[in-house]
């Protein structure tokens, strides 16, 4: 395996620079910060479904607009490695400069800018957002920050960035795979911890507002058939992670949560209709049940018989069973 390279020196090659790291990372927009001569050079390195990408070249300004955002999307994040130069980079209203050594996530699926104050090299890990599978929102808070060579995971991955850089471009296909994985697991174990780093920041008052949030926002949605806690979880800007973390004193799960909310909103509507009007299968799917199998298991958990025989009784002072 060899990097693919393409190299630019000519002043009227600042736009062909430009596509082809459109091409390889994402459609962005280059200004220039100096006049004469603009000389780059672009590489690139595939790791499986992981690329790795080398640029050198005179200062420029990188910027993602919600424009390109939006006519080129771009379904990946990426680590981007300061080897030589200065740069500011800005994301999700945070900023940071970064030095030589220094990394920092990128989202490339929103708006950013790098600003290359120098002549510079810089390398560039593009990692699918499928691969990484990790929630948006947990992406997006650790966004425009600078990440350090001797903390945490990045101590790890910003030498292993380093390192392939230089030697990648040599190794067999099968061992080229391997690496692509286990740098997107680093990553994603970086953007749990940064993220769980900051969920954790909610404590006493502020961890029971926040869940007494969660469930006035679960009792809101009972309705929405895709309530679950991925969606509870990015309302309120914390990691699923975090937000079962959350629930780990209350004695139920944020799924059982939601499940019980539902079957009991069904059981009072049921009480009400008695055995005329909605059906069962109505009542269940106007709850947010997507099988009335499914709801007849969860409604017979609870109350401990079948929803049928309960629309019949019409039990209205009945109470529910079990936890």
């Amino acid at each position: 395996m060899h990097p693919d390279p393409a190299r630019h020196g000519a002043v009227g090659h600042l736009a062909a620079w430009q596509r082809d790291l459109g091409q390889r990372l994402a459609a962005v927009k280059a200004g220039r910060r100096q006049e004469g001569p603009f000389e780059a050079s672009l590489t690139g390195v595939p790791l499986g479904y992981v690329r790795l990408l080398s640029l050198e070249a005179d200062p420029v300004r990188l910027s993602r607009t919600p424009g390109l955002v939006e006519s080129a999307p771009a379904r990946a994040v990426a680590v981007v490695l300061q080897e030589h130069g200065q740069a500011a980079l800005t994301q999700d209203g945070r900023s940071t400069t970064l030095e030589p050594g220094q990394a920092a996530v990128v989202d490339l699926r929103r708006p950013f800018s790098l600003d290359e104050r120098e002549r510079f090299r810089l390398r560039v890990l593009r990692v699918p957002d499928h691969a990484l599978d990790v929630p948006s929102q947990s992406v997006r808070q650790v966004t425009g920050r600078r990440l350090s060579p001797h903390d945490g995971v990045a101590a790890l991955l910003i030498p292993l960035l380093a390192r392939l850089a230089t030697t990648a471009g040599r190794v067999p296909p099968s061992v080229a795979d391997a690496l692509g994985g286990n740098t997107t697991d680093l990553l994603a174990t970086l953007v749990h911890d940064a993220s769980d780093a900051d969920d954790g920041g909610h404590t006493g008052a502020a961890r029971d507002r926040l869940l007494r949030s969660v469930r006035r926002h679960i009792d809101s949605r009972l309705g929405d058939p895709d309530l679950g806690p991925e969606t509870v979880a990015a309302a309120h800007r914390v990691s699923v992670r975090y937000l079962h973390r959350l629930f780990e004193d209350e004695a139920v799960t944020v799924s059982r949560l939601i499940q019980r909310r539902r079957v009991e909103e069904c059981a009072k509507e049921l009480a009400r209709r008695g055995s005329v009007s909605a059906t069962v299968s109505a009542v269940s799917s106007r709850w947010g049940f997507h099988s009335p199998a499914h709801f007849s298991r969860a409604f017979k958990a609870v109350y401990g018989h079948p929803p049928g025989r309960w629309r019949s009784a019409a039990p209205v002072t009945a109470d529910p069973v079990g936890p």
